[in-house]
């Protein structure tokens, strides 16, 4: 799988040679946000999350890069990198594709790669959508779907709630991962915006289990059905 994660990043890198010769009306630019940078109250600790992603390119080719990840009990517990490459497709809507790595601290669970192909843009009344398809080593594969909605409550102050699915097409025991809808996640973040770039929050977040990926957490003594509250700051530049 390796060496097709190669092939597939060296293909990402031929679009963006023709950022050099671009026009002065279409400049090479950049952009880092830390959407998430939060703690949250889970069963006796205060596991830390992130989720931050980046962009640098022109106007219709950009390298994009995506993590998200939990640090817990003093390490980080697990992660998720993305290396894409996204062309505009629409002036709402960019086509991404590139090579995703999952890594866990715990033993006996092994990384896993996997091939990625989604989009990312806006739809109709504003709602935010990033959705991906995923292909991995032995026939695995999955499916994401992300979208929030920015509310203005007053000047500074923004309603953001959110929802995230995840499904896999099989079972995967090394991860304790199952089969169809494995996990959703449903947010609602109250931020203050003391700059445009700098905004701390607080909210609640509603995660659940399903089928077999359950089934591994009533296993191992976890939660599978779970609120917790949240603090945390979004920044970018």
């Amino acid at each position: 799988m390796r060496k097709y994660i190669i092939f597939v990043l060296a293909l990402l890198a031929i679009p963006m040679l023709s950022f050099a010769g671009g026009v002065e009306d279409d400049p090479l630019l950049a952009t880092v946000i830390l959407d998430k940078l939060e703690m949250r109250t889970a069963d006796g600790s205060n596991p830390i999350e992130w989720d931050a992603e980046g962009w640098i390119g022109k106007d219709l080719n950009k390298f994009w890069f995506k993590t998200e990840g939990e640090y817990r009990d003093q390490k980080i517990e697990k992660a998720e990198f993305q290396a894409l490459y996204s062309r505009a497709i629409d002036p709402n809507w960019d086509l991404q594709v590139g090579a995703r790595k999952d890594t866990y601290q715990e033993p006996g669970k092994p990384d896993r790669n996997w091939l990625a192909l989604g989009f990312k843009g806006l739809a109709p009344y504003e709602f935010d959508i990033d959705t991906a398809l995923f292909l991995g080593e032995d026939g695995r594969t999955a499916l994401r779907f992300k979208t929030e909605y920015e509310i203005l409550l007053m000047q500074k102050l923004v309603l953001v709630p959110e929802l995230e699915m995840d499904l896999f097409g099989k079972d995967d025991p090394a991860t304790k991962t199952g089969s169809g809808l494995s996990e959703t996640e449903l947010g609602l973040r109250l931020r203050y915006e003391i700059k445009r770039e700098f905004a701390p929050y607080i909210g609640v977040n509603w995660s659940k289990l399903y089928g077999k990926t359950a089934d591994y957490a009533k296993e191992e003594g976890a939660d599978y059905d779970d609120v917790q509250f949240i603090m945390g700051v979004r920044f970018w530049f």
